[in-house]
This record gives C-alpha cells, sequence and structure tokens, in this order.
C-alpha cells in the first residue's frame, strides 16, 4: 500500500505539487488567523450566577438567596459542582460543567433552572448570568485619571460606565468591561425618626410616596384639527430640590408633607465593596477588559488599545487613560521566544543535514517539506479551535528532529543508488521510485509509531489534560504530517532537486571521524554483551534516587514580566482603612527602581469574575523593560526587595505572576 502511494505520488508529480502549494497557502492563513495567548485556559467549563441584594448582610445572604439558588441549580444536566459564595449585598453561584461540555448549552440549561427558581427569590433581587468568559479572560486593564482637578472621582466613574465601558463593549472579542473603583453619585434621603414617629409615618410609605413621584404617566391620545396628541405626564426628579418637594402624605386642612419636612436630601456615594489606587497617588477608577472564552487574545488587546485610542478625542480635557496590565506584552514575548527557537531547530536541522551530505540541494528537500509540515499542523489546530500558546508550539518544537528523519533517509537510500546507479534524464524517476520504496514503508511506520507515541497524554483529564493536551494534539498532527509528506511530496522534491556530483559517505570527513569513533566502541559492546547491559542497568539505576529527591510543581512557573501583589488584611476591615493600606502598599512598592506602575484594588469589581471580599488586595505591579534594569537585577532580586520594601503590620506579602495567580484562584 505504502509502495503503491510512493509511486502515484511520482507518477503524478504535477498534481502534487499543486497540492503542496495549495496546503501552503492553507498553513499560511491558519498561521495569521490561528488565536494566540501565553498558555492554554486551565479553567473548567462554568457558569456564574451573581445575584445583588443591596444592603443585606451575608446571613440574610446565604438564607433567601445562595441556599436556595444552589439546591436548584444542583439538578442542572451535566453539572459536576455547584458552589456558593455569600458576601455583604451579593451572592455568587459558580456552576461546574462536565469536561467537553459545550459552554452556550450550559448557559441556557443554567437560565432555564433560573427561571423556575426566581419566584422563591427576594423582591428586590437581582440575578444576572456571568459573561461568557473565564476567570483567567482579564487580558487587559486601565486606569482613568484627570491631572486638572476639573473632574471628581464620580465623573470618572460616569465617564467609565455611560462612554467607554459602551464603546469597547462593540468590540469582537470582549466579553464584558467591568468597572472597578470609583463612586456613583446618588439622590440620598436621610429620614429623621422621630419625625416619621410625629406623623405616624412608616418608611415603606415614605419610600413608596418617592417611587411615585419619579415617574412618567401616559395619558391616551387627543384628537386636535385633525391631528393626534399623545398626552403624558413628566416627573422624573431631576433635582434635590425635586425629592424634596414630593408630597408623602395630605393633612386633614389640605396642606401637603413633603420629604423636606421629615428628612435631609443631598448627594452621596453609592455604597462599595470594592476600591482601587494608583501609583499611590489616590483613587483611580478603572476598567478590565474580560475577554469571551475562545477569543483570540492579540486580536482583542490590539482593537481594544485601537478603541482608546480614537476615544481619546472625545474625552474632556485633562482625562488621561492609563495602561495598567497589558498581556499581550507577555504574549509577544512568549511566542516570539519559541518561534526563535523554532527557526533556530530548523536552520540547525538543515545544517546538519547539509554536512553530513555534503550536497545543498538534497538539503533543500528537507528545507521545504519541513515547513510545510509544520502548517499542516496549523491547519488542523485551526480546525480543531487549539490557539498558539507555548504548550501547542511546544509540542511542534519536540516533532521537529523526528519530522526530518524519514527524508533523510530517503536521500541517503537515493545517493547510494546514484553512487551504483548514476542518473540520466531517461532513468532519474526510476531511481528515485526504487530508493524510495525500499525505505519508505519502513520510514512510515516508524513515524506513524512516534505519531501514537503520545496517546496515553491524551487520557489525561480536568487541567492536566487542559494543559498538556495541546502539547500532544501539535506534536502528533506535526509528525502524521511528516509521515505523509514522506511518502508523498518527499519523493518528488528528491527527483526534481538532487541532481549533480553525488559526494560517497566514505568521502566525508565528518563521517569518516565519527565511524572511526563509533566502530570500537561497537565491537567492545558486541564483545562483552553482559557487561554492557549490566552497565546500561546500573546507570538506570543511579537515577532512582535523584527522581525520589526532586521536587513537584503542577507547572513551571511562567516569568510574566509582571506581579500581582496579593496579600490578606484582617477580616471585617472598613473600605476607608483597606484605601489607605492599599495606598499605602502601593508607596512603598514604587520606591524599588524597577517599577513602572502600581494599580491596586482592595475588594472586588463590578463583574460576577471577581467575587473577592474587602480583605483581598490585588495590586498589578508592572515592570520597566530589562534594558531599565539595574545591572544584576533578576525577578528574583527585584521580588526580594519588594518584600523587603513593604512591611505593614497585618499584611502577609505574596507576591505572584498575573496568570498564575488567577489559574491558582480557579482552582481552588
Amino acid at each position: 500500500m505504502i509502495a503503491y502511494i510512493i509511486t502515484s505520488a511520482i507518477r503524478h508529480r504535477g498534481m502534487v505539487i499543486i497540492l503542496a502549494l495549495v496546503l501552503a497557502a492553507w498553513g499560511i492563513q491558519s498561521l495569521r488567523t490561528t488565536p494566540i495567548d501565553a498558555i492554554p485556559d486551565l479553567s473548567d467549563v462554568q457558569v456564574i450566577v451573581k445575584t445583588t441584594y443591596a444592603g443585606q448582610a451575608p446571613e440574610v445572604i446565604e438564607n433567601q438567596i445562595t441556599y436556595p439558588l444552589t439546591s436548584a441549580l444542583l439538578a442542572v444536566p451535566k453539572a459536576t459542582t455547584v458552589r456558593g459564595y455569600s458576601f455583604f449585598g451579593d451572592s455568587y453561584v459558580y456552576i461546574l460543567f462536565e469536561d467537553g461540555t459545550d459552554p452556550y448549552w450550559a448557559r441556557s440549561r443554567v437560565l432555564e433552572y433560573l427561571n423556575q427558581v426566581s419566584d422563591d427569590l427576594p423582591e428586590g433581587a437581582k440575578t444576572v448570568l456571568g459573561p461568557d468568559a473565564t476567570g483567567v479572560g482579564w487580558v487587559y486593564q486601565y486606569a482613568l485619571i484627570d491631572r486638572t482637578g476639573q473632574q471628581d472621582i464620580a465623573d470618572l466613574t460616569s465617564l467609565q460606565n455611560w462612554f467607554l465601558k459602551f464603546e469597547l463593549q462593540n468590540i469582537e472579542g470582549v466579553a464584558e468591561v467591568a468597572t472597578v473603583g470609583g463612586m456613583i453619585k446618588q439622590y440620598q434621603v436621610v429620614i429623621d425618626p422621630l419625625k416619621l414617629r410625629q406623623f405616624n409615618l412608616t418608611f415603606a410609605e415614605v419610600r413608596k410616596a418617592i417611587q411615585n413621584g419619579n415617574r412618567e404617566v401616559g395619558g391616551s391620545v387627543i384628537e386636535m384639527a385633525e391631528a393626534e396628541y399623545m398626552i403624558r405626564a413628566s416627573g422624573y426628579i431631576q433635582s434635590l430640590d425635586d425629592i424634596r418637594m414630593i408630597p408623602v402624605r395630605m393633612g386633614e386642612n389640605g396642606t401637603a408633607l413633603l420629604v423636606d419636612h421629615i428628612a435631609t436630601v443631598s448627594f452621596g456615594p453609592q455604597m462599595r465593596r470594592g476600591v482601587t489606587d494608583l501609583n499611590g497617588e489616590g483613587e483611580a477608577v478603572g476598567g478590565i477588559i474580560v475577554m469571551r472564552d475562545g477569543s483570540n487574545a492579540m486580536t482583542v488587546i490590539a482593537a481594544v488599545k485601537d478603541k482608546l485610542e480614537s476615544l481619546k478625542p472625545g474625552l474632556p480635557k485633562g482625562v488621561e487613560v492609563i495602561e495598567v496590565y497589558d498581556r499581550s506584552s507577555l504574549i509577544g514575548r512568549a511566542i516570539d521566544s519559541l518561534s526563535t527557537k523554532l527557526i533556530e531547530e530548523f536552520l540547525v536541522v538543515s545544517l546538519v543535514c547539509a554536512l553530513f551530505l555534503l550536497h545543498l540541494s538534497s538539503s533543500l528537500v528537507i528545507a521545504l517539506s519541513l515547513p510545510l509540515g509544520i502548517l499542516c499542523a496549523y491547519i488542523i489546530m485551526g480546525i480543531q479551535g487549539i490557539n498558539a500558546n507555548i504548550m501547542s508550539l511546544g509540542g511542534i518544537a519536540i516533532a521537529i528532529g523526528a519530522m526530518v528523519d524519514a527524508a533523510i533517509v530517503m536521500i541517503e537510500s537515493l545517493h547510494k543508488k546514484i553512487e551504483k546507479t548514476p542518473l540520466t534524464p531517461e532513468n532519474r524517476w526510476q531511481v528515485v521510485a526504487e530508493a524510495t520504496r525500499e525505505v519508505g514503508p519502513v520510514l512510515f511506520y516508524s513515524l506513524m509509531i512516534i505519531t501514537i507515541s503520545f496517546m496515553p497524554v491524551f487520557a489525561l483529564e480536568a487541567q492536566e489534560g487542559r494543559l498538556f493536551k495541546p502539547l500532544a494534539f501539535t506534536k502528533t498532527y506535526a509528525m502524521a504530517s511528516a509521515a505523509m509528506l514522506s511518502i508523498t511530496l518527499v519523493p518528488v522534491l528528491m527527483g526534481y532537486l538532487i541532481r549533480g556530483n553525488i559526494r560517497p559517505e566514505h568521502k566525508n570527513p565528518l563521517n569518516r571521524g565519527l565511524i572511526a569513533l563509533y566502530k570500537p566502541l561497537l565491537r567492545l559492546t558486541l564483545n562483552f554483551p553482559k557487561i554492557a547491559i549490566l552497565l546500561c542497568l546500573a546507570v538506570a539505576l543511579s537515577a532512582l534516587y535523584p527522581a525520589r529527591n526532586l521536587g513537584s510543581e503542577f507547572m513551571p512557573p511562567l516569568a510574566e514580566g509582571d506581579f500581582l501583589y496579593m496579600p490578606n488584611s484582617f477580616p471585617g476591615i472598613s473600605i476607608g482603612k483597606a484605601r489607605q493600606l492599599l495606598q499605602q502598599s502601593n508607596r512603598m512598592i514604587m520606591t524599588v527602581p524597577e517599577v513602572l506602575s502600581t494599580y491596586g484594588k482592595a475588594g472586588r469589581a463590578n463583574t460576577a469574575t471577581d467575587p473577592a471580599p474587602l480583605t483581598m488586595i490585588e495590586t498589578t505591579v508592572r515592570l520597566k523593560p530589562q534594558s531599565d534594569w539595574r545591572e544584576g537585577m533578576t525577578l528574583d532580586k527585584i521580588k526580594q526587595e519588594l518584600d523587603q520594601a513593604v512591611q505593614i503590620p497585618g499584611l502577609i506579602n505574596v507576591w505572584v505572576f498575573p496568570i498564575q495567580g488567577r489559574i491558582d484562584m480557579l482552582a481552588t
């Protein structure tokens, strides 16, 4: 069968070249459009249900919202785990699903069960579904500041919520633009309890009166002069005086009892469960770009940056958008580093082949077939939806060395044939066919054996599977592509490219030197086979001791270039104290010369993907480019200096990388 394929490929060599060009074009397109990220997303398929019940204690939230929701959502099909968390004013329910579950199918099932339990929730509780994103979808963050002092923190929050947020949410791949920090301006009515008792009123009556005084009423239509006019009465509140003049009750003599008579009306901030700080200089409202699950991180971040740049002319004078976290720099460094290594490996393989074969056109066969095998792997990656990251590209890097084996052996086989039968225009393709048919089937099966060697990796599940399967997939695809090309394209390329004088193997000085070293060792091993086996066993057994004493880690740390400072403060901390600790720690961090900026938050952002309490501080520490570091500085030394610089009683320092920290939080 393999010999027949080789013969058919040589017979229809023109068609093989055309198909190879088509594959190359398809592969280049797949290479350009493949989503790029730093590492695989290790999060489970999950749906988040966030319920807001303003002003209620965690005990009330637990009993009236979290427990009924978790009880009902336990019955969702394919759900493996349902976790509920109750905080002041908010309830979070996380539904984790079986591996392979379509996330949008899971969201629709959760919505069905939410409809069944919605009537059991208390009045005033607002339930929303979290974004179709994961906890590691935080790919970009920015902060708003006004150096002129014309806009206060409430104005900047309104600018974020009613301008930037809506513009950025239209970008393809953005699941949510979450606001963090800031203040929302409220009309606040502070009722005097003595006045309530004096006028025999209840709190509910006052609230109902204010609700009725802030509405618009339609009055049907009237016909005048052969035209129809719609009637409406507009009563929306537009100022503090509008609230003060709302009547609560009419007295016996017709005098109205107004809100102003029993309460104080003023502007004030909405209750906050999160506060931010930029560089220790004070509060700065921010935005978090949450990427949709499965989107291209690089494309999304680039589109967000372009959109922010285009929106800058529309911002009030003096307002600046400051970038505080950008994952694209890490992705670029990771992919560029690995791509560089792939190119270096490719050049080394080509150079080694040229040195051993001493025939440049023969090495061109490898130089042309190897990139096509890699592009074929990209084609299958695109069809399957695997993004380009360290693990998936690492699988290709592992495969490169073995991908060229078949081509090298086939070229050597043809060289041996040419030594006995010189090539002529009449016998060229016949000699090529004979040389490749002799070794082709064995080479094909050997490559297929290597291809399936990673099959046990596909048995991994959960996070282990999500981490290592991309590597196994791409390595398998690359090897399978190399195996198919070795019996189709490689024989055709050999026929077209291998020409001129072929130097015999024994005339190559490099080969002669290596054979001179190899033969004595081979004879010694064959003369004393038992001793050779015992020596091999001893070497293998000697590895047992270090193997048992080696440490273990789920995945090696990825030097992301930025730090996440994540201490926990003491329980029950107030938002004022949390803000003080946040600003104090940021100022200490900024004393390290290598730090470019710090943007921290205490508490949670306005997103279902962030259920952090006020006791939890998260500060993103951006570092300057490595060229601007002091001589001899490393990431470990910077971390040590940061740890020494930040010394606050009650805070235990924790320094992690941003993506690593998010993954750990997802896992726990």
